[in-house]
């Protein structure tokens, strides 16, 4: 706890004095903004031995953003877990970054952000709009990984090239692409295999509202540690050093906004194995041994969130598909409904019920239930 108090107080101090900087240097710091959410949250589930029924604090993250030399873009974002399952890794850097945004069609951004992956990846997780990312963005996009490696909410560390291009005759862009070169092992960590991962994507916006998707991630994960083998005859053989488990993985997205409706599906491929022991604390690091789903991994999701009140009232409706193995064997399906309300622009009631299908489990069917207070400062 002190040192959640530590970084929140220094988070405010540097907001302070640059914003004290701003005021005796306009000219080079400018639009300096401390912002932030919370997400509380009660969900309960009828899981068959492991039923859960509780409050939660389920994030709170704070921002601090600005322009240095007006061509330039920061930012600075730190989050605390409420969930205490986690609070060793709460709180933590999420986000640090600095963006030149000269040019429309070639910025280029620099630290810790979102991978390039996917267009549910970088949304805000109350502009998403449901209990949680689709599960096959939660796995293979980096946020809780299919190949272990640690909570990194779907961002890593590297460099991006993004821009728009081909603006027609409504001043609108037609075509946007993004390209990134990172560690591949996630947040806060250096790279561990001197492999950096290779991850783009581009879209294109037809019509106004539209966007058809294309992704493509190669790159690898990596640790330092140790693992057993079985040779030809049957021995185990005892290995240790670095292991490193390639990583190939594309999606396909397509989303439609228009009259306040919000329509959006994406598909996700992976190919790779994952080690079997995820990374929550640093001995898990060390653990070598690759899981028994195999190499191939995929899922897809559909939703749609329709105004029954223009701006206040939502209903909403997703199919949620993943499956960990490639087939069938160990394949969740999640069926979701149900509503948001805007009690004001920041504060909002979001509440969804959730029949679950998962085939990994001996009892396959269970609900859940999710209610959420969200605002944001």
């Amino acid at each position: 706890m002190n040192l959640k108090k530590r970084m929140l107080g220094a988070f405010a101090m540097s907001a302070l004095v640059l914003a004290g900087n701003a005021q005796d240097s306009k000219q080079w710091f400018s639009n300096i903004k401390l912002s932030g959410y919370a997400l509380t949250q009660y969900q309960y589930s009828s899981q068959a031995n492991s039923k859960s029924n509780s409050f939660n604090l389920r994030m709170l993250r704070m921002s601090l953003e600005g322009r240095i030399a007006q061509d330039f873009y920061w930012k600075t974002q730190i989050q605390f877990n409420g969930n205490t399952s986690t609070l060793g890794n709460s709180p933590r850097v999420v986000d640090l970054f600095v963006e030149w945004q000269k040019y429309k069609f070639a910025y280029i951004k620099v630290g810790q952000f979102k991978r390039a992956f996917t267009f549910e990846n970088p949304m805000n997780p109350i502009d998403q709009g449901f209990m949680s990312y689709g599960q096959n963005v939660l796995k293979l996009a980096g946020f809780n990984d299919r190949n272990g490696s640690h909570a990194s909410n779907g961002r890593d560390i590297g460099i991006q090239l993004q821009g728009d291009l081909f603006k027609n005759a409504n001043n609108r862009y037609l075509f946007h692409y993004q390209v990134g070169v990172y560690n591949g092992q996630g947040i806060n960590v250096k790279d561990v295999d001197q492999q950096k991962d290779l991850i783009g994507g581009a879209w294109v916006m037809p019509v106004k509202g539209m966007r058809l998707g294309w992704f493509g991630w190669t790159g690898s994960y990596a640790r330092k540690g140790t693992w057993q083998t079985v040779d030809a005859k049957g021995n185990t053989v005892d290995h240790s050093g670095t292991r490193r488990l390639q990583q190939r993985r594309y999606a396909v997205s397509a989303e439609y906004k228009t009259n306040d409706w919000t329509l959006r599906s994406e598909y996700i491929h992976s190919t790779g194995y994952a080690f079997k022991t995820s990374y929550q604390k640093e001995s898990d690091a060390k653990d070598c041994t690759l899981s028994s789903n195999g190499d191939k991994a995929e899922g897809v999701y559909a939703l749609v969130i329709a105004p029954v009140i223009k701006k206040k009232l939502y209903a909403k409706a997703r199919y949620d598909y993943y499956t960990p193995t490639g087939s069938g064997s160990k394949a969740r399906n999640a069926y979701e409904a149900g509503l948001n309300y805007y009690f004001a622009k920041n504060i909002q009631l979001n509440a969804e019920y959730a029949h679950i299908i998962d085939r990994s489990l001996l009892k396959e069917n269970y609900n859940m239930v999710d209610v959420e207070l969200d605002f944001r400062f």
